[in-house]
C-alpha cells in the first residue's frame, strides 16, 4: 500500500495510507501537514495560508454535506475573489486531493478537471 510521510519533528515522520492515485485512505488523518507533503507530492510549493483556508472549507463542507462545494461558494466563504479556486489550486481536482477527500468517482473527475462544480 502506497504511503505519504509527514515530518511531525525533526527526524520524525509518520506515515499515512494513500491510494495508487495519492489520495487519502483516511480522510481524518488529514491536518496541514499531511495537506502539505501531498501538494509536494503533487509538485505545488508551498501552501500558503489562503490555500489552507479554502482547504480547510472544503473538508468542512465535505464533511458536512457528504459533497464538494460549489465553486464559487467556496471563494464567497473564504472570502476571496469569485476565482479564487482556479487561482490558488489551477483544477479543483487538485483541491479535493488535497483537501484529504475520498478518492472521488469518475464522473466527478471529470467535472472537477474541466473547472466544474459537480452537481
Amino acid at each position: 500500500m502506497p504511503a505519504l510521510e509527514c515530518l511531525v519533528a525533526e527526524g520524525k515522520t509518520r506515515k499515512i495510507a494513500v491510494d495508487e492515485d495519492g489520495y487519502l485512505l483516511n480522510m481524518n488523518e488529514w491536518d496541514e501537514c499531511v495537506a502539505q507533503s501531498l501538494a509536494e507530492r503533487e509538485g505545488m510549493p508551498q501552501l500558503t495560508a489562503e490555500k489552507i483556508d479554502i482547504l480547510k472549507f472544503i473538508r468542512d463542507y465535505y464533511k458536512k454535506y457528504d459533497f464538494f462545494p460549489i465553486l464559487g461558494a467556496v471563494c464567497k466563504w473564504v472570502k476571496k475573489p469569485k476565482d479564487c479556486m482556479i487561482e490558488e489550486f489551477t483544477v479543483p481536482l487538485m483541491a479535493w486531493k488535497l483537501a484529504g477527500l475520498p478518492h472521488p468517482e469518475e464522473p466527478i473527475i471529470s467535472l472537477l478537471e474541466a473547472g466544474q462544480s459537480p452537481g
